[in-house]
């Protein structure tokens, strides 16, 4: 595992406030956005793994009709989020415990999921299942293919890693989720590896 793994919580706390101006709130993911929300039941409540500053998919979710979860490793995200939307719920925490002690309604993990180790990630989808309440939508963006990669955030090196696609198939089936749609390198979102699954 390269050592660039052990250091997002840190490189996102340091670059928060540069990340979210430079992210923007253009939803280049609103078709998957608006797939994954015609799995999640009609207002009901929203797991954002990795939420960020909440711009732009938790201000869509919000807009939508949903109640939104965020949690987040980087407190300055969260205390964004709090300030934009503080009639959701905002926490700080590192996904790889999560245990909130409720299901949700969608959980979504886009771009966030895909910067844990390959063991790391594994362990994710018994944390997923724990969260998700029958018939609940997950969508998570990963690789093409099992590998790492490192890529850049402000000069500093950004852990990505990815597992086959095979293995996704059989940890989501193995905790009850059925893959509903599934695009590697999607070039109508921006080259992104997504997945779209629903619990049983």
């Amino acid at each position: 595992m390269h050592p660039a793994a052990s250091e997002i919580t840190g490189l996102y706390e340091r670059h928060a406030e540069a990340w979210s101006r430079d992210r923007g709130n253009v939803l280049y993911e609103q078709n998957w956005i608006d797939r994954f929300l015609a799995i999640a039941t009609p207002a009901g409540s929203l797991l954002d793994i990795g939420c960020g500053s909440g711009e732009p998919i938790a201000r869509y979710l919000i807009s939508a009709g949903h109640a939104v979860t965020g949690v987040d490793s980087s407190q300055t995200m969260i205390e964004t989020c709090r300030a934009r939307f503080p009639d959701h719920t905002w926490a700080v925490a590192d996904m790889r415990r999560l245990a909130l002690g409720r299901r949700f309604d969608g959980l979504i993990a886009w771009d966030s999921f895909f910067h844990l180790s390959h063991d790391d990630q594994r362990a994710m989808f018994a944390i997923f299942a724990a969260h998700a309440a029958p018939q609940a939508a997950l969508m998570f963006t990963s690789g093409p293919a099992h590998g790492e990669a490192i890529g850049s955030l402000k000069g500093e090196a950004l852990y990505h890693a990815s597992l086959a696609p095979d293995e996704y198939r059989a940890l989501l089936s193995e905790h009850g989720f059925d893959v509903v749609a599934h695009v590697a390198e999607d070039k109508t979102c921006g080259g992104h590896t997504v997945w779209l699954a629903e619990s049983r």
